[in-house]
């Protein structure tokens, strides 16, 4: 008999997949661990491999389709062996129970005649129920490809709208119906990715999840640019790429360490101290959002192999190569907003973990700095705002603070 695909387990919590991309068709012929299909969760795209050598039989699962974790994606094997006709187990569709049934049109009506892009069998079912022209629709599934949350945003945008067609009340039938002015139509709009209404979810949950404070300092980064000067073309040779971020997570693993409770989730029955100490890295993605690497283990990396791991993480998270696990277990956070411009920020922390860092922008700015003999001057120094956000059920404002004078000193009396 033929060998299935699973759709695989990538990850504690992950129960749902979604198919971003089949490399290869029906009937096309495949090799043992060949990536034929590409399937997203909501932090990380994975290319997976066929399990085994022969042709593709059958594709059950369509692209921009959510499925079960354990489902069959395919069938590979030989042509004409048998296999069974299974589909997918699919995300249950709450969000059709949503769409007002007031919408649904008296008869079936044959939609988007003049639409000629492929949509799969549920998005047909749907605007042929609820009577959609897809030419209205943006897709915003690979190339465009009309989704069926494409369809529900619009079908949920149009009960919004005020209908002219609606029907009026008995009593009112003899009144004459206003003409309503169409609205103006002032931007595009753009359709969200399934990334950005993750992350929208998760930082409106963090901020009532727990009570964000901020406080602020600044550094001298004389001390870090001149080492980073003098080292720069070592750490190159070896193929590492020593960045600022580098000197960041270094320092702050160092203050972690003097102040573990920086370090810990809360809890219901108390506060879980973490005995690792795993970093994450917040990611710039461009228009598509961020994410957020982890370094695990960053307590036991010396500055060049934080180094490395900041060059890896951040390069495969823009490539969309990240592995599941990568992306789990922070227990503090770095953001660098300042890459941005950004002099300092009040980032929102990544729950459960009690506090985040952000860095801004590094300047020259005048300072007055005190020599050996004691005599104040002024000189100009290469400063940065770090901007520490905590929870307040795990730290007061002395204890973040004392935390985040310490990164501040590791920072300003690097050697």
């Amino acid at each position: 008999m033929a060998t299935r695909l699973f759709a695989p387990s990538m990850g504690e919590g992950v129960e749902e997949l979604t198919v971003i991309n089949w490399l290869k068709k029906e009937g096309d012929t495949v090799k043992e661990m060949e990536v034929i299909v590409e399937l997203e969760t909501d932090k990380v795209t994975t290319e997976i491999p066929s399990p085994a050598a022969g042709t593709i039989l059958k594709i059950l699962a369509e692209i921009d389709e959510t499925v079960k974790v354990g489902s069959t994606l395919a069938w590979i094997g030989q042509p004409g062996e048998a296999f069974e006709e299974e589909k997918p187990k699919k995300k249950p569709p709450v969000a059709e129970a949503k769409v007002d049934i007031s919408l649904k049109a008296p008869e079936p009506v044959t939609t988007g005649s003049t639409y000629t892009g492929h949509v799969s069998p549920l998005v047909k079912k749907i605007v042929t129920e609820k009577n959609v022209d897809l030419n209205q629709v943006r897709g915003s599934g690979q190339e465009g490809r009309i989704t069926k949350e494409d369809v529900l945003n619009y079908l949920e945008s149009r009960k919004e709208a005020p209908s002219t067609t609606a029907a009026q009340p008995t009593q009112a039938a003899a009144e004459p119906v206003p003409v309503e002015k169409p609205v103006p139509m002032v931007g595009e709009l753009i359709q969200l990715s399934s990334l950005r209404k993750q992350i929208a979810e998760r930082m409106v949950n963090s901020q009532h999840t727990s009570p964000h404070v901020l406080t602020v300092m600044e550094a001298d980064l004389s001390k870090v640019l001149a080492h980073r000067a003098a080292n720069k073309a070592a750490f190159a040779a070896q193929g590492v790429n020593l960045t600022l971020t580098a000197y960041f997570c270094s320092a702050i693993v160092t203050s972690l360490k003097a102040f573990p409770m920086v370090n810990s989730s809360w809890t219901d029955e108390g506060l879980q101290l973490h005995r690792d100490i795993n970093l994450g890295m917040a990611t710039a993605l461009g228009e598509q959002g961020l994410i957020v690497p982890v370094i695990k283990d960053a307590d036991l990396l010396s500055l060049q192999g934080l180094a490395q791991k900041v060059n890896d993480l951040a390069s495969r998270a823009r490539a969309k190569k990240l592995l599941p696990d990568e992306v789990k277990g922070g227990t503090f956070t770095l953001t660098n907003h300042g890459s941005g411009g950004s002099l300092f920020a009040s980032p929102i922390i990544f729950q459960p973990q009690a506090a985040i860092l952000g860095t801004g922008m590094m300047q020259k700015r005048p300072v007055v700095i005190t020599d050996a003999s004691g005599n104040d001057a002024i000189a100009i120094r290469h400063m940065i705002y770090l901007s520490l956000v905590f929870d307040h059920r795990i730290l007061d404002g002395e204890g973040a603070d004392r935390f985040l004078m310490a990164v501040k000193e590791a920072l300003e009396n690097w050697s």
